[in-house]
């Protein structure tokens, strides 16, 4: 045991003085020619190292530098900047004053995606025969050899095409791979913008034999968060995994696609080309697809026992008022179609199911060839387009609802539920802008509407006409009816602007029915309607009165704010009528009697009168 002691202290010395040797015998500033050298030749970039570069021994053979940066040709800014670098290199290569780095690290870097940094010919770089073709791109000239590459604690800085900047903070990469070229790529970035922030981690797997002829993938997990001001309280997050491919014909592919979205979950695939006009196929599945957490429309019950919307992560600053503009809306910048089937589907409070939607996008318009779905007992078909060509998206939707619950209806579009029944409506409808408050207010079109098994709440139209009676007249009263009567409810409508027209109403129920028209305002919150209601069943009492009440429509007006309804009853009329129509019989009956009487050219002429 002592024998081996010995032979490994031994051993221990031999090593630590060899290498005390070969970093005092080699001088790592000899390399640095060499690496400027190898990096212009493999990409054009300029490396440039800045002060003595300097061994760094334990626990792994290192050299270290100072400030460095990486400059793409003729660019002004560097597309990488450091403040040091680590390179880890290989022992046995060095023996032969070799260099063969197996690690990058930089720490605290700079990287920058911008016009400055993007390469430029030189104004006077003289033109011959070969510059008429374009060089090849830097995926196909770079080959990148490394064993590893680190990136820690750096910053990214991207600017887009329409000159928006975006920042990349507490960005971390881990890359490595092996003599097959399979790399694994660990990422983690927090990217902050308006309030808002995101925060990515990924972990995938990459198959680089092939490239730049062709490149796979595979997510192996994928985090993601968004939060921040106008999003949902508690934000947008989930996880994702798929396999992805891609080939040098601008053609991708993502499979197994596994995507997370808060509660919801969606499944699929995806394909298409890149290019000048990207070209993008979707096949989707959702078990459970709720919209409402996404769009931030959930609510819950006050101490009032009210239903309130949720609270947001706060409004979006407001810098200037936005000109609206879809000219960079990615539907005018890219054509495919979408395939996306739901189990479940929940969109401001009303659940569906066995939802389809089969669309097309081309040239920026969208045309939504199929959207069906169902809802308790009825079912919907939504056909129609988005026209996304110009400043402000048009839409034309034409509408198939059958026997839908229009109480979660009205609420869903923020108007009051004061009605229920089931729906019935076919129409054409058209406008500008894609939300509740643009339907409200800028849309118009027209629909024939059914109404089965209608009830109004607080309007009961029958007692209000029988209590009206009774309390005019002592003749007939009110006899005991259903508290609740169904009713029956056909008609048109039309909207311009916000402004509901309803025409050629008829409501038909056991002991009633009626005729209406009149209008509903729906960005002033005011309604406007006319009835002719006739009670034909419940009465008790003067039978020629009841006659006269079971053949008569009785004027009933109801106008005024939502909440705060009027009604205007005019009873009076009907029982007016009734009584010159008695009074007429009487004096006809007496002038009969008495035709020699002096009165009788007196009584015929009141009797005209009348």
């Amino acid at each position: 045991m002592k024998r081996f002691i010995t032979t490994l202290a031994i051993l221990l010395v031999v090593i630590v003085a060899g290498m005390t040797a070969l970093v005092l015998l080699v001088n790592p500033n000899d390399f640095r020619a060499y690496m400027a050298r190898q990096v212009e030749q493999r990409s054009g970039y300029q490396l440039a190292l800045n002060g003595d570069l300097r061994w760094h021994v334990w626990p792994q053979l290192s050299i270290l530098s100072g400030p460095m940066t990486l400059t793409a040709p003729g660019a002004q800014q560097p597309f990488v900047s450091a403040s040091n670098m680590r390179l880890d290199v290989k022992l046995l290569p060095l023996l032969s004053h070799q260099l063969a780095v197996k690690q990058v690290l930089l720490k605290g870097a700079v990287m920058r995606l911008t016009p400055d940094s993007a390469a430029q010919r030189p104004a006077n770089a003289p033109q011959g025969p070969a510059d008429t073709a374009p060089p090849p791109p830097l995926t196909q000239r770079w080959t990148f050899d490394i064993d590893n590459l680190q990136v820690a604690d750096s910053l990214l800085i991207w600017q887009q095409n329409s000159g928006e900047q975006l920042n990349v903070r507490d960005l971390n990469l881990q890359l490595s791979q092996n003599a097959q070229r399979h790399a694994h790529i660990e990422f983690g970035s927090r990217v902050s913008r308006d309030q808002r922030e995101l925060l990515v981690n990924l972990n995938a797997d990459v198959d680089l034999s092939h490239y730049p002829q062709h490149l796979a993938a595979t997510v192996n997990q994928l985090d993601y968060q968004l939060s921040g001001a106008d999003l949902p309280r508690e934000g947008v997050k989930g996880q994702a995994t798929l396999q992805a491919e891609w080939r040098d014909s601008d053609a991708f592919s993502l499979k197994n696609l596994a995507l997370s979205l808060n509660d919801s979950q969606l499944n699929g695939s995806a394909s298409g080309t890149l290019g000048d006009r990207p070209q993008i196929s979707l096949d989707l599945h959702a078990s459970v697809l709720n919209l409402d957490p996404l769009l931030g429309l959930e609510t819950e019950v006050n101490s009032e026992g009210q239903n309130i919307q949720t609270q947001r992560g706060g409004p979006a600053p407001v810098i200037a008022q936005p000109v609206q503009d879809n000219a960079s809306s990615p539907f005018n910048q890219m054509d495919g179609q979408l395939a996306l089937s739901a189990d479940k589907l929940n969109w401001r409070g009303m659940t569906f199911d066995g939802v389809t939607l089969q669309g097309n996008s081309s040239n920026g318009l969208v045309t939504l060839a199929t959207l069906t779905g169902k809802t308790g007992n009825g079912q919907f078909s939504l056909p129609g387009s988005l026209d996304f060509r110009h400043a402000q998206t048009q839409i034309a939707l034409t509408p198939s609802l059958q026997n839908i619950a229009v109480a979660p209806l009205l609420k869903a579009f923020e108007l009051p539920a004061s009605l229920s029944g089931d729906l019935t409506l076919n129409g054409s409808f058209s406008g500008a802008g894609l939300s509740v408050p643009a339907f409200k207010h800028a849309w118009q079109g027209s629909a024939e509407i059914s109404l089965n098994n209608a009830l109004l709440s607080g309007l009961n139209f029958q007692r209000m006409i029988q209590r009206a009676v009774e309390r005019s007249s002592s003749r007939v009263h009110a006899a005991a009816g259903p508290e609740n009567d169904f009713q029956q409810i056909t008609g048109k409508m039309s909207l311009q602007k916000g402004l509901l027209a309803f025409v050629d109403l008829h409501g038909r129920a056991s002991m009633l029915n009626y005729s209406g028209k009149g209008t509903v305002n729906m960005a002033d919150k005011q309604a406007d309607m006319n009835f002719g209601v006739t009670v034909t069943e419940g009465w008790q009492g003067d039978s020629e009165l009841i006659g006269r009440l079971q053949q008569t429509p009785v004027p009933l007006r109801i106008y005024g704010p939502w909440d705060g309804l009027n009604y205007s009853l005019q009873i009076d009329q009907v029982l007016r009528q009734q009584l010159q129509d008695e009074a007429k019989k009487r004096l006809k009956a007496w002038s009969e009697k008495n035709p020699q009487s002096g009165k009788s050219s007196s009584v015929q002429k009141l009797i005209n009168d009348l």
